[in-house]
């Protein structure tokens, strides 16, 4: 080849290149020269959209990851603190059952997304997705946007997780660690009634471990089954909010919790019968946190 051919030679893959990563953004799985075409997030669409289920792999005695199939250069389409919503119409009854679910994987996962679910004896909705099968197909709407977060505008967040309220408070963790010029300090404060109830706790570990100076995690437990146990025991109690969280007297600082009902109620007060955030109450009322401060999810 001549001078000029292979300057257009090189000029032409340097264009390729450029091209593929700006259009597929995920040169593992696809480009310029790879196998698929790109496909637009799932939640471009507006409306319920049908996922089928690809597979179900159990956490522990009540808890299963439900890993749910896109398209192999597709992602969701989910934004830091956001959910979606499934939607069935179960049994005999006349109108659908709605919920809200936040999924585990990251925003930028390609080819799948994971819902991991609670089973509560009571909840017609997580019995049903615990009865599903690889194949069975879950309507889903999303994405539902929460808290509006911007890097670096906060100095540090506290939250305060109960159960399978951590899903969110893992979304946003993950949103902030990933994003190196991000500074924002992270406490939380996981409760569970016993340690085998801890879901996604080798994640979150890994991760503190990963982000020591970004990330502090903490869990509690009703009562202690070994010996061996390093963390708290008992309720978040006044005194533990005061032991973690960042004071309500520092600024730019928000405190969040997620959980069951009565644990809502008892550290932040319940959202309004509208669902939107209502009066803060509870212990967070109690040290003075306004409601600027404060965030249900």
């Amino acid at each position: 080849l001549t001078t000029p051919q292979l300057l257009n030679h090189f000029s032409l893959t340097l264009f390729r290149i450029a091209y593929g990563y700006t259009r597929y953004k995920n040169p593992h799985d696809f480009g310029p020269f790879g196998r698929h075409e790109f496909v637009e997030p799932a939640f471009q669409k507006k409306g319920f959209i049908d996922f089928k289920l690809k597979e179900t792999i159990p956490i522990n005695h009540d808890t299963s990851l439900f890993r749910f199939e896109l398209e192999p250069t597709q992602k969701l389409g989910m934004t830091a603190t956001s959910c979606l919503v499934v939607k069935e119409t179960l049994g005999d009854d006349e109108k659908p059952t709605v919920r809200p679910y936040t999924p585990v994987t990251d925003m930028e996962t390609y080819g799948h997304f994971d819902l991991v679910v609670k089973k509560y004896e009571t909840g017609k909705m997580s019995s049903h997705i615990h009865s599903m099968s690889p194949g069975d197909k879950l309507m889903m709407k999303g994405p539902i946007q929460k808290y509006p977060y911007t890097a670096n505008k906060l100095k540090e967040i506290g939250m305060i997780a109960g159960g399978s309220g951590i899903t969110p408070m893992l979304q946003l963790i993950t949103h902030v660690l990933d994003n190196p010029d991000d500074k924002t300090k992270l406490t939380l404060v996981f409760a569970n009634k016993s340690e085998d109830d801890i879901i996604l706790r080798s994640r979150l570990d890994d991760l503190a471990k990963k982000h020591p100076d970004k990330l502090k995690v903490h869990y509690v437990v009703d009562k202690a089954q070994s010996p061996n146990w390093k963390g708290d025991v008992g309720f978040v109690t006044k005194e533990l909010v005061q032991k973690y969280m960042p004071a309500s007297s520092n600024q730019d600082i928000l405190v969040s919790v997620c959980g069951p009902l009565p644990m809502m109620k008892s550290i932040s007060g319940a959202k309004a019968p509208d669902y939107s955030q209502g009066e803060v109450g509870g212990i967070f009322k109690e040290l003075g946190y306004t409601s600027d401060q404060v965030f249900k999810f």
